[in-house]
């Protein structure tokens, strides 16, 4: 998935020469915790946080009202292209431990992604917010089982919400995590089983966890 897919387009950013409590009112009016900043050509040059206005950041001796967002804000500000990928954010997200990234096309910021529309996205993609089923597979790390797995699951006219690949407990297995449109996949589960497949989840009653 593409970053343009999820990006807010309705961005509020801010010049340099913005004052810390005209800043702090923005974040307040438009319930958002970080504002780009930008020049006077939109260029992105800067970023503050709802973090950056507190008063133990604001240089010693300034007054918030006047004091300007030059002065606390992040200048070396980690951004992304709308083309990038969503999968790969999220490795940045947890690296650097940040809460949102600027979105920007030729220095001008296009678009935002927060820590929170990423968890939203993750959601989406592994169906969790869907009426579903989930159940997990001990398969051999080999070619074709996820498409025997599936195979077993089209046999049953259910269709598949998402699948996570997950690595097993040595390098000659691995996990499939599955989520169907089902309620009840007890008829794919018993059939999965009949086909020599390790189900690990759910656990039928009597067997061992």
């Amino acid at each position: 998935m593409k970053v343009e897919a999820i990006m807010n387009k309705n961005v509020i950013t801010i010049q340099q020469d913005t004052t810390i409590n005209e800043a702090k009112e923005i974040m307040e009016r438009h319930r958002v915790r970080h504002l780009p900043v930008v020049n006077h050509h939109d260029h992105l040059i800067g970023i503050v946080s709802d973090r950056d206005l507190v008063r133990d950041r604001i240089p010693e001796n300034e007054d918030p009202s006047t004091a300007q967002v030059h002065s606390v804000m992040t200048k070396q500000v980690i951004t992304a292209h709308p083309l990038d990928f969503i999968e790969e954010l999220l490795t940045v997200f947890y690296e650097e431990r940040i809460g949102c990234i600027p979105i920007v096309n030729k220095r001008e910021v296009i678009g935002m992604i927060t820590e929170r529309d990423m968890l939203y996205t993750l959601i989406q993609l592994t169906g969790a917010h869907q009426p579903s089923s989930q159940f997990e597979v001990h398969v051999e790390n080999v070619t074709g089982k996820l498409a025997d797995v599936t195979a077993v699951i089209r046999n049953h006219n259910v269709n598949i919400t998402s699948v996570l690949v997950y690595p097993g407990e040595t390098d000659e297995t691995k996990v499939l995590v599955l989520r169907v449109q089902t309620m009840n996949p007890q008829a794919i589960i018993d059939h999965l089983k009949s086909e020599g497949y390790n189900v690990m989840w759910p656990v039928t009653p009597g067997e061992q966890v």
